[in-house]
């Protein structure tokens, strides 16, 4: 199995391979949404049906929920566990000061609520999610639909005033209807290039009216861990300043992990 993966998946394995490391038995557990979770979420139910592990898991998506379900795991809701242990989740990029880029897959909103609800936040990425800055990836933001164009008008005025050097705002489409997140909402995709001041632009956004939150995770990342194509990790800690680095073993991948696409 392991040598039927390309490069980025190999890469994808390590990392989620590293992180389900992080969690201990009676966790509650944030997860993500993305293809990087996707691997995630099905080592940890392999780790349930194997290893016995216990866990509670809290989804960020419908699509992760149904994955987890498919994979074994408990699940519960974030109302009932109030608070989790954990969070892992993928990123679209990530910064040196561990500021995020998330929402490609449109779970922004469920993401960085289930992420500011733990206790730590651990992001697994492959090394080609790292910038010195935010914003080749376009910038989610998630609008209600009610006057959605303007809203559009008034973040493309903000926009102006602001330390990007793109200004395009496009409504994310799927197919020919607009895409629609789990809530119903709408997303506007910023194509911003670069972004000087992510901390700044994300408080900007959110008091325009009709946002209900961008992809800019700011403050909320404690530890990344970076897979490489030859099963190298490299685990980065916000807080110590601390990294390390290991090997993991790609040809322990089974062949449940076949069907995960990019």
């Amino acid at each position: 199995m392991a040598a039927a993966l390309s490069p980025i998946d190999r890469a994808k394995y390590s990392a989620a391979r590293r992180a389900v490391d992080l969690v201990e038995d009676g966790m509650r557990v944030g997860l993500g949404t993305g293809s990087t979770a996707a691997w995630m979420v099905r080592l940890l139910g392999e780790a349930v049906r194997e290893a016995g592990l216990r866990i509670q898991g809290v989804p960020t998506s419908a699509r992760t929920a149904e994955l987890a379900r498919a994979a074994g795991l408990p699940l519960t809701t974030l109302d009932e566990a109030r608070w989790l242990d954990l969070t892992i989740d993928g990123a679209d990029e990530f910064d040196l000061e561990l500021h995020l880029i998330k929402g490609g897959g449109g779970a922004l909103l469920h993401e960085k609520i289930v992420a500011t609800a733990s206790d730590r936040m651990v992001v697994i990425a492959d090394l080609a999610k790292e910038v010195r800055r935010l914003g080749a990836f376009p910038l989610p933001v998630e609008v209600v639909p009610f006057g959605w164009q303007t809203t559009k008008a008034l973040i493309e005025e903000t926009l102006v005033s602001l330390d990007v050097l793109g200004r395009d705002v496009m409504l994310r489409m799927n197919g020919a209807q607009p895409f629609r997140s789990d809530e119903g909402n709408l997303i506007l995709d910023l194509h911003l290039n670069r972004i000087g001041n992510p901390r700044q632009l994300s408080l900007v956004l959110n008091q325009i009216p009709g946002v209900v939150e961008n992809g800019l995770f700011v403050d909320i990342c404690d530890t990344v861990v970076i897979g490489h194509g030859d099963g190298r990790v490299e685990v980065r800690d916000i807080a110590t300043g601390r990294v390390e680095e290991e090997r993991i073993d790609i040809d322990a991948a089974d062949n449940i992990f076949r069907d995960l696409g990019e």
